[in-house]
C-alpha cells in the first residue's frame, strides 16, 4: 500500500469540544483542553504524545524542565515531527508502529480485538457493541490502544515468529501459546494516574520526566531509549526489542502486540514481553505497594470508582519511601505542579476485565472506569492530607455501617440481603461522588472550610438515609418496623469535629 495517511497531518485524535485534530495542530493550538474517547484510548493517546515530548525533549532535571515550559515544549515537538514525518505514515512500506513481516499471521477483524463489541456466539446487548467500519483515524486509535492494552487470548496467531529460536510464543508441548495480557492491562486491568493541565500542552509538560528523575527511578536499565518508530524491532527477541523492555519508551509503547492493519482487519499476533509490576517494572502511571511481601497493584474497580483512591495516590504526602502505594507519575510531578501552577487535576482511568483460561473479556460488571479531581497547589500539604484522610475515613465507616443495617433489615424479614446491600452502598458512594470535588476543596483549616466540611457532612448523612429508604421499603407493617429498628444513626459522625 502506498504512503498515506500520516498521523502528523490527518486529524485523527479525538479532543473533547472539538472533534479530531492531527498531531501538528494538537502541539501547534493551546486551547485543546482534553483528549476524547474511552479511558483506555485516552491513556493509551496520552502515553504516545508523552513519547514524543519524551524523545523531543527530555529535560535534564528540575530546573531544566522549567526553563522549557508547556510553550517551549510544543515548539520542541513540532521541529521533531518534522524531522520524523516519513514515520508517521499509518500505511505504506514502513508503516507507523507495524510489522510488515507479521502479514503472515491470520486476519483478525477490528471487532474481535475491541473489548467492548460482541464477536462470535457473544449475545449483542446495546447498539454499542455491533462491529462497525472503521475509517482510518478510528484504525490509529485501534492500533495505539492494542500496543498496550491489548487483552490476552487465544486471537494472536501465534505460530508466526519473527525472532529465530525464541521460545515466548510456544507452550511446554511446543504448541502456539495463548497471547499475554498487554503490560497496561496485568490481570484484571491496572489503574492509571496522569496531571492534568488547563491545556493538553501544559498537561505533557507536567507529565514529561526529567533524566534526573529515571535515573532515580531505576526501573529502565536503558533510561529514556529510542522511540520506536526510529528504530522499530523486527522481531520478539531483536536487539532493539530488548532495548523497548528495558526503556521508558518501551513502557509508553510497548509493543506488546504486533500487527498490520487491511481493510477489514488486521494481522495479529503477539509482540515484545513485557516484564510485570511483580517482576519490578512498571509504566510511571501504576500505583504499586511494595511494602509487603507480594507487590500489590491499584486495579481498576467499576464498583469503587478512582476518586476513592486518591488518599492511596496521594499517601506519600505523609509516608515513607517504603509505604503505600507509590505512582511514579504522581511522585515526579506533584511537587512541582504545585509550585508552578496554581491548578491541576488528577485523572485516573481504565478497564476492569475478567478471566477464564487465559482468555481475557469485560463481561458482568467490567467497564470502563475514570474521575478527575482538581487541586489547589496552594492548599496541598500535610494538614491538608491529614483532613481530607479523615473525612474519607468517615465516610467509609458510615458505607460499612449502612451496610450493616441493610443486612439487618431484610434479618428481620427473614431473606438475604447481601446483593442489596452492597447495591446500596455502591449508590451511597454515588451521591457522595456529587460532591467529593466541594470536599477536596474544604479540608485546609480556615474557618470557612470548617463550616464547609460541617455542611458536606450534612448532606453526606442526608446520603446515607437516601440510599437505605431506598432498598429498604416500609410498606407493610412488618418492614416499618423492620426499617424503624434498623434505622442508621449518623449522630456521631454529624458531631465529630469536621
Amino acid at each position: 500500500m502506498e504512503n498515506r495517511f500520516n498521523l502528523i497531518d490527518e486529524d485523527w485524535v479525538p479532543v473533547a469540544d472539538y472533534g479530531r485534530v492531527s498531531l501538528r495542530k494538537l502541539f501547534s493550538d493551546p486551547r485543546y483542553r482534553s483528549l476524547g474517547g474511552n479511558p483506555v484510548q485516552k491513556i493509551a493517546i496520552l502515553k504516545l504524545l508523552l513519547a514524543i515530548a519524551q524523545a523531543a525533549a527530555t529535560p535534564d532535571d528540575d530546573k531544566d524542565w522549567q526553563v522549557l515550559g508547556a510553550e517551549g515544549l510544543a515548539k520542541r515537538c513540532l521541529t521533531y515531527l518534522d524531522q520524523w514525518h516519513e514515520r508517521f505514515f499509518l500505511y505504506g512500506d514502513r508503516p507507523f508502529l507495524q510489522l510488515p513481516a507479521i502479514a503472515a499471521a491470520r486476519v483478525q477483524p477490528f471487532g474481535a480485538v475491541l473489548p467492548e463489541v460482541s464477536t462470535g456466539n457473544t449475545t449483542v446487548l446495546s447498539q454499542m457493541q455491533v462491529q462497525r467500519t472503521l475509517g482510518d483515524a478510528d484504525k490509529a486509535v485501534l492500533l495505539l490502544t492494542l500496543m498496550g492494552f491489548a487483552l490476552s487470548g487465544k486471537k494472536t496467531d501465534n505460530s508466526v515468529v519473527l525472532s529465530p529460536g525464541y521460545g515466548g510464543k510456544r507452550n511446554e508441548k511446543g504448541k502456539a501459546s495463548t497471547g499475554k495480557p498487554g503490560p497496561g492491562v496485568g490481570h484484571m486491568g491496572l489503574l492509571h494516574t496522569f496531571l492534568i493541565g488547563g491545556d493538553l500542552q501544559q498537561s505533557l509538560w507536567l507529565n514529561l520526566l526529567t533524566k534526573q528523575q529515571l535515573a532515580q527511578m531505576q526501573l529502565y536499565p536503558e533510561g529514556l531509549g529510542n522511540a520506536p518508530w526510529e528504530l522499530m524491532p523486527v522481531g520478539e527477541d531483536c536487539s532493539a526489542a530488548r532495548a523497548l523492555r528495558e526503556s521508558l519508551m518501551g513502557r509508553l509503547l510497548p509493543l506488546c502486540r504486533f500487527c498490520l492493519l487491511t481493510e477489514d482487519g488486521l494481522h495479529y499476533s503477539e509482540g515484545i514481553a513485557h516484564p510485570g509490576y511483580k517482576d519490578g517494572v512498571v509504566d510511571p502511571s501504576m500505583a504499586i505497594n511494595y511494602s509487603g511481601k507480594e507487590p500489590k497493584a491499584l486495579w481498576v474497580d467499576p464498583e469503587k470508582r478512582p476518586w476513592r483512591e486518591l488518599t492511596a495516590l496521594l499517601g506519600f504526602i505523609q509516608q515513607s519511601d517504603s509505604q503505600g502505594f507509590q505512582s511514579w507519575q504522581v511522585r515526579c510531578g506533584l511537587d512541582r505542579a504545585r509550585d508552578h501552577v496554581d491548578l491541576f487535576a488528577l485523572w485516573s482511568g481504565g478497564l476492569r476485565v475478567s478471566s477464564n483460561a487465559g482468555e481475557q473479556y469485560a463481561s458482568g460488571t467490567d467497564d470502563f472506569v475514570e474521575s478527575q479531581v482538581w487541586l489547589n497547589g496552594d492548599m496541598l500539604g500535610q494538614s491538608w492530607f491529614a483532613q481530607l484522610k479523615q473525612e474519607m475515613d468517615a465516610l467509609d465507616a458510615l458505607a460499612k455501617n449502612l451496610y450493616g443495617r441493610v443486612m439487618g433489615y431484610y434479618k428481620e424479614l427473614t431473606v438475604d440481603g447481601g446483593k442489596l446491600a452492597a447495591q446500596t452502598t455502591h449508590l451511597f458512594w454515588q451521591l457522595c461522588e456529587r460532591n467529593f470535588q466541594q470536599l477536596v476543596d474544604q479540608c485546609d483549616q480556615s474557618a470557612s472550610a470548617r463550616e464547609g466540611r460541617k455542611q458536606l457532612r450534612q448532606r453526606f448523612a442526608r446520603n446515607v438515609q437516601q440510599a437505605y429508604d431506598q432498598f429498604c421499603p416500609r410498606d407493610t407493617a412488618r418492614q416499618l418496623g423492620a426499617w424503624a429498628k434498623q434505622q442508621p444513626n449518623n449522630s456521631k459522625y454529624l458531631k465529630q469535629e469536621a
